[in-house]
């Protein structure tokens, strides 16, 4: 009888490390696991001075804060918009993942193929709308930090004449247009941003001609971006000009003229997310978190920023954190003189996500097709 128990102990144990296993890491009692594995799939360098680099700063900083006993990474960096995504996905489950984040608008519809393939990986997709049983999205409010930077423009401008160089024509691309210069024309009513478009995220010199541009053509004094590297900053810099960045503090490449950034705050997030898979609570979500979560904000001011603007930039974000305003809350006009907002009332999260049209004082117009 001893013997059949011995033998009947040995097979569960067996079955058990077997399953164990098939997990990756060791499982803990409540469904977690003691160590969790995270694949980084990035449209640019890590050290691109901009987008891809903010998350990989909130990468280290969940390492830092879990610690490398509890989380291990796998990086892929400078992914393509296409099918090599995918194989880069399926390359980072083979190496054992429990949870990829993919930082692209375009990766979506291949995050989402892969999600359904391998039920028991999770994946987290920043700036789409896909959302499923191991799959969802997360973003941020960044249109509230880029209205409180369109403040500091519109007051710094010298000749009401302010550049953008926008990516995609996409609503999150738009709306961030439409935040900056409603708070440019909050602060100056004779102020207009002139949007030029590169059919880009991350391409140097493409943003940089954009950029000089607008400086030279447009004779606009001020550039503000939409783009993942500093190069329309380095335009700004070379012809004397002002700017605003995007995704972290860009002082660096226009020392001179650097007004201010809108930037990303990834690392509690990412945090958060790897302590949900180590504890067995993670659950899929659309997660559109804004000034107030932490998640963005505004970097440290430039020197030519004056303590008016800074003044007037606390007063607003007061408002917003506070819950009393928020950026689109009417009256709102197109640029066709159309009412699109009426007072009293404000975009609805769904209206904001799939906006399609430009505010009054943009200067530009939406690609036909968009």
């Amino acid at each position: 009888m001893k013997k059949k128990i011995s033998v009947l102990l040995i097979a569960v144990m067996a079955l058990s490390l077997v399953l164990a296993g098939c997990g990756g890491d060791k499982g803990t009692a409540d469904g977690g696991m003691d160590k969790v594995k995270a694949g980084f799939i990035y449209i640019g360098a890590a050290n691109d001075g901009g987008y891809s680099q903010v998350h990989d700063e909130g990468r280290m900083e969940a390492i830092n804060a879990l610690g490398e006993d509890k989380v291990e990474t796998v990086v892929s960096e400078s992914v393509p918009e296409d099918q090599t995504v995918e194989s880069v996905m399926n390359d980072m489950i083979d190496q054992g993942c429990n949870i990829i984040f993919a930082n692209s608008y375009n990766y979506m519809q291949y995050v989402e193929k892969v999600a359904k393939d391998n039920p028991d990986v999770k994946f987290m997709h920043f700036s789409g709308n896909i959302l499923g049983d191991n799959y969802g999205n997360y973003f941020g409010r960044m249109y509230q930090p880029r209205y409180l930077s369109g403040i500091v423009a519109g007051m710094t401008t010298k000749n009401n004449k302010i550049g953008y160089v926008a990516a995609y024509p996409t609503p999150e691309v738009i709306r961030g247009i439409n935040a900056f210069t409603l708070g440019v024309r909050s602060a100056n009513p004779e102020a207009n941003v002139y949007v030029m478009w590169t059919n880009t995220w991350y391409d140097p010199a493409v943003e940089k001609q954009a950029a000089e541009a607008l400086l030279d053509s447009q004779g606009v004094d001020t550039i503000c971006q939409h783009q993942d590297t500093t190069a329309a900053q380095q335009a700004a810099a070379e012809h004397g000009a002002y700017s605003v960045g995007y995704n972290k503090d860009m002082s660096q490449a226009n020392e001179e003229g650097f007004l201010v950034s809108a930037v990303w705050h990834l690392g509690a997030f990412y945090t958060d997310q790897l302590q949900q898979v180590l504890d067995g609570t993670w659950e899929p979500t659309s997660y559109w978190g804004g000034i107030a979560d932490g998640v963005v904000g505004l970097s440290d001011y430039g020197k030519a920023v004056s303590q008016e603007a800074k003044d007037a930039v606390a007063a607003a974000e007061k408002k917003i954190t506070s819950g009393e305003w928020d950026v689109f809350t009417g009256p709102i006009y197109d640029q066709d003189g159309n009412l699109k907002v009426e007072e009293g009332q404000k975009l609805t999260d769904e209206e904001m996500l799939s906006m399609m049209w430009f505010v009054d004082g943009v200067i530009g117009e939406i690609p036909s097709g968009n």
